[in-house]
């Protein structure tokens, strides 16, 4: 069951929100907060997490609080990678977290995203994921593992700069429990109790039925993943969609809705600011209807089908491609 609807995904990473378009993120904000307002009239009991920084920033918090953000959000959300990129050292996480609490207004704070590498070594991962679970666990309420499976190397992972970025870009390509090849890395036998999972599913992704099976195995009960704005304009988006977001049911999930479709923003690409923060909330009422509706707002599934007019599709169309 879907238990909670987080707006977009590291807003303050240019790799994902495009703030060279908006440099005061005022239009993140007119998007955060028209979403938000119509998932409310949906559902009002759904949990409404702001998408996940990354880098943690305090001052990125106070910004949007001072736009009203945080009023209309349930939850604020990090990503921390201490071992991979961010500048701090892993036994760091509890004072990253408390600068965040400072600012948040008294929201909660999740970590839907924190991770390790086996870039280096297998043994890096395992100590990151067991340090992480020890910090973590008592002092925020989600904390999602970064992720179960690593990114086939076919597949290009979502950063500014690519290959260029040397390293720091081929470490998403080792993020996993689960190599490319199907065999379990070592912290695959070491996941801790309690901790939660992020793994973000392509359009049509291969590897949905057997992800399933891997996250029954290590005995999760919270998972993060994404449905893609971007992907809602492919043909046949929705049938993708009913078949992920089926398979998924048993878990208690965070559903991420980001990626703009290229033909609605500002500029041609999947990191834009929209041209009109409508029309993200219609994408979100359409989600939330679909999967996460309360039972009196059941019936209107099928409103929220009718209402998905054929768009043109020749967007950029991206997956959920962490």
């Amino acid at each position: 069951m879907v238990e909670a609807v987080m707006l977009w995904n590291e807003p303050n990473n240019l790799s994902h929100w495009d703030f060279k378009v908006d440099p005061d993120w005022k239009m993140f904000a007119d998007m955060v907060l028209a979403g938000a307002q119509t998932i409310r009239s949906i559902n009002p009991e759904l949990k409404i997490v702001l998408g996940g920084i990354s880098p943690i920033d305090p001052n990125f918090i106070n910004l949007l609080g001072g736009y009203g953000v945080l009023d209309a959000v349930d939850v604020v959300a990090v990503h921390g990678f201490p071992l991979d990129w961010n500048h701090w050292n892993i036994n760091e996480w509890p004072h990253k977290i408390d600068e965040i609490r400072e600012v948040a207004r008294g929201k909660p704070i999740w970590v839907s995203e924190a991770g390790a590498s086996t870039f280096g070594a297998d043994e890096v991962q395992v100590f990151g994921m067991q340090r992480s679970a020890e910090l973590l666990l008592p002092i925020a309420e989600r904390v999602h593992w970064y992720s179960l499976f690593d990114l086939p190397k076919t597949w290009t992972a979502t950063t500014r700069h690519k290959e260029a970025e040397g390293s720091a870009y081929y470490r998403h390509y080792y993020m996993g429990l689960v190599r490319e090849d199907g065999t379990p890395k070592p912290s695959a036998s070491e996941f801790p109790s309690g901790l939660g999972m992020c793994q973000w599913f392509h359009f049509e992704d291969h590897r949905l039925e057997v992800g399933v099976e891997w996250l029954r195995k290590l005995g999760v009960k919270y998972l993060r993943t994404g449905v893609s704005w971007a992907d809602w304009f492919r043909p046949n988006a929705e049938q993708w969609f009913d078949r992920q977001m089926g398979a998924l049911e048993e878990f208690q999930t965070t559903m991420t809705l980001c990626f703009t479709p290229e033909h609605l923003g500002m500029v041609p690409h999947y990191t834009s600011p929209p041209k009109n923060a409508q029309d993200f909330a219609e994408f979100a009422a359409w989600a939330v209807k679909r999967y996460a509706s309360t039972r009196l707002n059941a019936g209107a599934q099928e409103t929220a089908l009718s209402n998905h007019h054929a768009q043109p599709r020749d967007g950029v169309v991206v997956g959920a491609s962490e």
